[in-house]
């Protein structure tokens, strides 16, 4: 019903509800055990063994948490004594060695048909028209990566201000571009710095990248580097050789070329085998010219005989050839006194000569 205009208003009541049966409190009370306050063995007991075995599952990770750092530790920085090598030694010296075998595959397809396959340049056996690389005089301070670097950048202008030297830019940032990334100037540089004593450097196959075998031997072939750590000049000499261009016109440097005709004069004999020489101290006339028969026995290895004075100046420097073959030098006559020798490919092959002993 609703209120008429004019009229009070009805009063109204809230709506009855119907009455309900109490719910019994025994079905929300807890077991009188839970409500006491004491501890009994039983329950100690669990709270004891519950924590201990949360202390042992806490000690057993921070152990191996602190074995984990401690070993990485000695991982990234090497164990004390030198007893192991840091991870990033390590790891450069593995790219150090990458560098060199991808950059001795890169100086045989772009540089060996000018500088020669040993770096020799006009003392190879067939002498190309570039300069000699592997020489300990320009390998001391000269041919530096900062040097290497912008002359394959820039071409053969950077040596001896030639204009027209034929020399081209290797580098894909020169001017015009050439064909070598930077990777791979990085990679021919590292080749041709890399010092004696490291590697062991492999011989790859350019297309599969995978080693290649001696075909007499059927071992590895291997990399000889040029750089000789202890190669210092002599006290009167500059650290920096005279321009290239004088290579053609004295090959052999300082040394001094046997004379026209034939061979005449004692005959010793040395050999050559293992990148060694076999005789290592040889006796010859004094104030007379006389020949050395060189028996290169190493295949496939290129060897020579470079006679030197006390003060490391060059004296003679047979020609260049690659075993196994014989070959029989002229010397000219040496003042009594000893000298040592060397093959100029392979500076740590060396002996005595002795001259008038």
């Amino acid at each position: 019903m609703t209120d008429q205009p004019g009229t009070p208003p009805e009063e109204r009541l809230p709506a009855p509800r119907p009455s309900s049966a109490p719910v019994p409190a025994e079905r929300f009370t807890a077991p009188p055990s839970v409500h006491r306050n004491d501890l009994t063995p039983e329950r100690a007991g669990r709270i004891v063994r519950q924590s201990a075995n949360a202390r042992w599952v806490g000690f057993i990770a921070v152990t191996v948490v602190a074995l984990f750092v401690i070993g990485y530790y000695f991982w990234e920085l090497g164990l004390p004594g030198g007893l192991s090598e840091p991870r990033l030694d390590q790891a450069s010296s593995e790219l150090q060695v990458v560098a060199v075998e991808r950059g001795y595959n890169l100086y045989q397809a772009n540089c060996a048909q000018c500088h020669g396959v040993n770096g020799l340049g006009p003392l190879e056996p067939s002498p190309g028209v570039g300069p000699a690389l592997n020489r300990q005089d320009k390998l001391f301070a000269h041919l530096n990566a900062d040097y290497l670097r912008n002359i394959l950048t820039v071409g053969g202008r950077y040596a001896c201000g030639n204009p027209t030297s034929i020399m081209p830019v290797w580098s894909n940032e020169g001017s015009p571009p050439g064909p070598l990334n930077y990777k791979q100037i990085d990679y021919l540089i590292a080749y041709i710095r890399a010092e004696k004593g490291t590697g062991p450097y492999r011989v790859l196959d350019p297309e599969l990248l995978e080693p290649t075998e001696d075909p007499v031997t059927g071992e590895e072939q291997t990399i000889e580097p040029w750089v000789d750590p202890a190669w210092t000049p002599a006290p009167d000499s500059t650290p920096y050789p005279d321009c290239w261009a004088d290579e053609f016109t004295n090959p052999g440097g300082s040394a001094s070329p046997g004379p026209s005709g034939e061979p005449t004069g004692e005959v010793i004999e040395e050999a050559a085998l293992g990148l060694k020489f076999l005789n290592q101290d040889l006796q010859a006339p004094a104030d007379a010219p006389f020949q050395i028969e060189f028996d290169n026995q190493d295949p496939g290895t290129p060897h020579n005989i470079e006679i030197k004075d006390a003060g490391g100046t060059s004296l003679f420097a047979g020609a260049i050839f690659n075993g196994p073959a014989v070959q029989t030098y002229q010397v000219p006559a040496l003042p009594a006194g000893t000298y040592p020798f060397i093959c100029t490919v392979h500076p740590n092959m060396t002996g005595t000569l002795t001259a008038g002993g």
